[in-house]
């Protein structure tokens, strides 16, 4: 069976993104050809969401309407435009870290690149890994490119010598490449930019005691997935990174997650309309595919970044996450009618003014 345009599109996303960790990992690789294909892989990701969504992601003249063409083609929106549409809050965090590294892009001198990817290895890693979330969240796990990567091995950064000499690069690189990065943060909130989504610092601790067959090099929890006192521990031993430490299970009821009907009061309070957990609701968890059908094989395959299944309860619970992706998808009322193709159910109040305008 043929796939459709938006999966094609997808795949050339996935190549670039490839590429671009290909040429990160890799001690002869570029940093400018990691910002090139990190673009496009961006770039490509939007267009395959805005295409399966059937939103025109290309110019129009203001005047006529028509196309802007180039050699014989609409011209499709740039990666800028592409991110605005996508995440509409300016101060969204996705958001701001791509943006340094479009401004990255056009800025980059060719002998100072190892430096610059010292100084924003942190953002990088963000960069990468929002591009996971954002492909798996609104594609699926099925999507992921995690069985394609591996993790790096580094001398440099593994040994005390090594470390002092990646801070003697970040220290050489240029005041107007260094300004570059400052300016662009200057306005922007301190705790974004302390946000793993912005700038995705890492401290590796040794794993040490008895190994199992489901052990990884690399095993990975959020802050967010610990308990009050652990999560202390860690911010204090990772003032500098974040921290990578041996898999847990956490319960429940120690990540101040949400029922449906809550998650729908709580996302009802900013709209002018009415807003289900039966309806609405329930429609945008399956079309985005957060979470598996009651009674699917594996209740556990959720994006863990909106939804995570309770089995003592045998229910699913949704984040704070879920609830800022809700508003930016169907926030308003024309996002409404674009998402569920029809009008929305205006509150009381709302419909007696419409009525007496």
């Amino acid at each position: 069976m043929a796939h459709p345009r938006w999966h094609h599109i997808l795949m050339e996303s996935q190549r670039h993104a490839l590429k671009a960790l290909d040429e990160w990992n890799c001690s002869s690789g570029e940093y400018s050809d990691f910002l090139t294909h990190m673009h496009k892989a961006w770039h490509y990701l939007l267009h395959a969401e805005f295409h399966k969504d059937k939103i025109d992601y290309h110019y129009r003249d203001p005047k006529t309407g028509r196309y802007q063409m180039i050699d014989g083609e609409p011209r499709a929106w740039d990666l800028e435009k592409c991110l605005k549409e996508r995440f509409p809050g300016g101060g969204d965090t996705v958001r701001l870290n791509a943006g340094l590294f479009v401004a990255l892009r056009n800025k980059v001198e060719h002998r100072y690149e190892h430096n610059l990817s010292i100084v924003t290895g942190g953002r990088a890693q963000a960069y990468v890994i929002n591009y996971e979330q954002e492909m798996t969240g609104y594609f699926g796990a099925g999507y992921s490119l995690a069985d394609r990567l591996r993790f790096p091995l580094s001398v440099q950064a593994l040994t005390a010598d090594g470390y002092e000499e990646m801070r003697k690069a970040a220290r050489e690189l240029p005041r107007k490449t260094r300004d570059l990065v400052a300016r662009y943060e200057a306005g922007i909130d301190p705790s974004v930019l302390d946000d793993p989504s912005y700038d995705y610092r890492v401290r590796l601790v040794p794993i040490t005691g008895s190994k199992t067959d489901a052990d990884l090099a690399v095993n990975f929890v959020k802050l967010d997935d610990l308990t009050a006192d652990e999560r202390r521990t860690m911010v204090e031993a990772g003032r500098e990174g974040t921290v990578i430490t041996r898999d847990r299970h956490v319960e429940v009821a120690d990540l101040d997650r949400m029922r449906p009907t809550q998650v729908a009061a709580r996302v009802e309070e900013q709209l002018p309309f009415r807003f289900s957990a039966s309806k609405e609701h329930a429609e945008m968890w399956k079309r985005l595919r957060i979470r598996p059908v009651k009674g699917s094989g594996n209740p556990y395959d959720t994006v863990a970044r909106y939804c995570s299944y309770n089995e003592a309860f045998d229910q699913y619970v949704y984040t704070q996450a879920w609830i800022k992706k809700i508003i930016r998808e169907i926030g308003t009322v024309d996002k409404y009618r674009a998402f569920f193709g029809r009008e929305p159910r205006m509150k009381a109040g709302d419909a007696a003014l419409k009525e007496a305008a």
